[in-house]
């Protein structure tokens, strides 16, 4: 894993030039949309379990940045829980994408995985200034959150498989909005240097 830092005291306990974000793959699917965007949804978990994998062994952690689906009751682990018991439309997902023991997350209540959360803080702690974006949806919340991130002046990766929307046509628009307008890189996961990634 990354780089561990002995005094915990107001820090993460990694350090890494890069993070990789999963945005909203722990989900159960279960609303309006979740059927059509299902099949996408479990195709792109699959490439980011794979593009994990590679991040963790050059020691970039992962960061779970999930909705608000308890309306302010949220837990992160029960939400995993529900979506691994339950008879849910989104369980292959969670499946392939369990979070590990040294995972962060953070709770967001609106699109962006930076709005009313700790993420700043802890992108900060790390030491962070490259993001590798992904999840559902590219449209909303992936793109929300790489907004928030050029904002302030994160170099962006987002690979192209490894983010989804229901609707295709908004999904491949809004993946060219982000390399257009946000700089963001948007090659294919296995086409990533994740080595540059961790340069200082």
């Amino acid at each position: 894993m990354a780089k561990r830092k002995r005094n915990l005291h107001g820090s993460a306990p990694d350090g890494s030039r890069a993070a990789l974000l999963i945005i909203d793959m722990i989900n159960d699917l279960e609303f309006e949309g979740g059927a059509r965007l299902l099949p996408g949804a479990v195709a792109v978990a699959q490439r980011i379990a794979t593009l994990k994998s590679r991040a963790r062994a050059r020691g970039i952690p992962a960061i779970y940045a999930n909705d608000n689906f308890g309306r302010w009751r949220s837990d992160f682990r029960e939400a995993v829980r529900h979506c691994l018991r339950d008879d849910v439309r989104g369980r292959p997902l969670v499946e392939l994408l369990r979070p590990q023991e040294d995972d962060y997350f953070v709770i967001k209540p609106k699109h962006s995985a930076f709005y009313a959360t700790t993420l700043a803080t802890l992108l900060r702690y790390l030491g962070a200034r490259r993001l590798l974006l992904t999840g559902i949806s590219g449209d909303t919340c992936v793109m929300f959150t790489a907004m928030d991130g050029y904002l302030r002046d994160y170099q962006l990766y987002v690979p192209a498989d490894c983010v989804t929307s229901i609707s295709t046509r908004h999904n491949r628009a809004a993946l060219d909005y982000m390399k257009r307008t946000l700089d963001a890189d948007t090659r294919r996961s296995e086409a990533l240097d994740l080595r540059a990634a961790t340069r200082a």
